[in-house]
């Protein structure tokens, strides 16, 4: 296996208005760099290549036109590209909004394109590499919502006093897929996912107008000064998702960042030093999307002032999953802000070694929630667009394409994989 990388600076000029919060934030200074991070993997027989935006979300449009360039330029289908973001509040406008078109930057827009198909078109210099992952539980994200016993949610970012009350499920796994030098097993690559909007370093006033990577770039930083290995983040099912210590300021973002830059150091370690574990052999790259339909919600459907205009005019919207396979490891690339519990849903079902969700991957269809979230309530069932079994119908979607997908890369001879009767009982192993 071989890969070759980029990493293109995509920071706006000062000045520019700043998505996540207020539409007309301006910013004032810029804090750090902004970054479009790519990652081309080559089996011999097969690419695929993964596409890191330090952005808060993209429009399906910008998705479709420039995944195609990208694949006409690696000669592969249009499913090997893979683009996710960070889904940082301190970058530029680059979603269309409801009832503000004019708000989208298309300067930025048009540089952004221009700077990617530049960046794929220059990708060389491959070198060998040997594919690792690893896993691990990290204790630095929460969930924000907060349901009470008659089943009404709460949104804690708005009444803070019941932060330490918070009752939602936190999926709290930091994967990693990794590449390591055959030579020296010293990391050539780090690919980090892990789920938590980049909201700490926002604080009230001057503190939201500075433009930042947040918390994944001080994670990559981290990584980097200390491994010499180039960093990628990808930001997995973080819909109602915060880091523990949420707009508390820049300190706040780079101590979150450090620390999650030691828990993927130590797994670098792990792999590194037991890849008869981690290393994934005779790995073969491959993927493949999915569509899935959901009915728009009443209040949305035909609503210039609720949905945008290139979803207007329809009652349904179909969107794509996208399914990127490294190995035995997978990556889901889903249709917008997806909370955590459909993530998890996605893992579980998974018949993949370890599977990573990748944010705002084919569109940005605002929150996908879990059905019961709009019984209970709260600010990401109030702004879902599609229906409420919507969720669901993703989900499914996911887990036939995964187990398509497996099945295409290691075909079964009998049972259908997963199935381990034939296993014997795992134990950890003693060197």
């Amino acid at each position: 296996m071989k890969i070759a990388y980029f990493k293109e600076n995509i920071s706006p000029d000062v000045g520019a208005f700043l998505a996540g919060y207020n539409t007309i934030d301006e910013s004032v200074m810029k804090l750090d760099d902004l970054y479009a991070i790519g990652l081309c993997i080559d089996d011999g027989r097969n690419r695929v290549l993964l596409v890191s935006f330090d952005l808060l979300g993209l429009d399906e449009w910008f998705v479709r036109e420039n995944r195609k360039k990208c694949a006409d330029l690696l000669g592969v289908p249009e499913s090997a590209v893979l683009f996710t973001c960070t889904h940082t509040h301190c970058g530029p406008h680059t979603r269309s909004l409801a009832g503000r078109p004019e708000m989208l930057n298309r300067k930025y827009m048009d540089r952004l394109a221009e700077t990617l198909i530049g960046a794929v078109g220059k990708l060389g210099d491959f070198r060998e590499a040997v594919p690792c992952f690893h896993s691990i539980l990290c204790d630095e994200n929460q969930n924000r919502r907060y349901t009470s016993g008659d089943n009404r949610a709460i949104y804690t970012p708005f009444r803070r006093q019941f932060v330490p009350m918070r009752t939602g499920f936190a999926d709290q796994e930091l994967g990693t897929l990794m590449f390591l030098d055959p030579a020296t097993d010293r990391p050539v690559y780090v690919v980090a996912n892990y789920a938590a909007h980049p909201l700490a370093g926002h604080t009230p006033g001057p503190g939201a107008l500075r433009t930042s990577a947040a918390y994944p770039g001080a994670l990559r930083d981290y990584v980097t000064a200390n491994t010499g290995a180039e960093c990628m983040f990808v930001a997995g099912a973080q819909g109602d998702l915060v880091p523990r210590e949420d707009e508390m300021g820049d300190e706040a973002f780079r101590s979150l960042g450090i620390r999650l830059g030691k828990q993927v150091i130590g797994g670098i370690v792990d792999a590194s030093r037991s890849k008869h574990c981690y290393a994934l052999d005779d790995a073969r790259v491959a993927s493949c999307i999915s569509t899935f339909t959901a009915p728009l919600r009443r209040k949305y459907r035909d609503n210039p002032k609720t949905l945008p205009a290139e979803y207007l005019g329809h009652d349904e919207a179909a969107m794509e999953i996208q399914c990127v396979a490294v190995g035995d490891v997978a990556f889901v690339g889903v249709p917008g802000e997806v909370c955590c519990e459909l993530g998890a849903e996605i893992k579980w079902h998974s018949p993949f070694r370890r599977t990573f969700i990748a944010y705002n991957s084919t569109a940005y269809m605002s929150y996908i929630c879990p059905a019961n979230f709009l019984v209970s309530g709260g600010y990401e069932s109030m702004s879902q667009r599609i229906s409420s079994r919507g969720g669901l119908a993703m989900v499914n979607t996911a887990v036939d394409a995964l187990c398509n997908l497996r099945e295409e890369i290691f075909p079964s001879a009998d049972e259908p994989y997963p199935d381990t009767c034939g296993n014997s009982l795992v134990n950890i192993e003693r060197n």
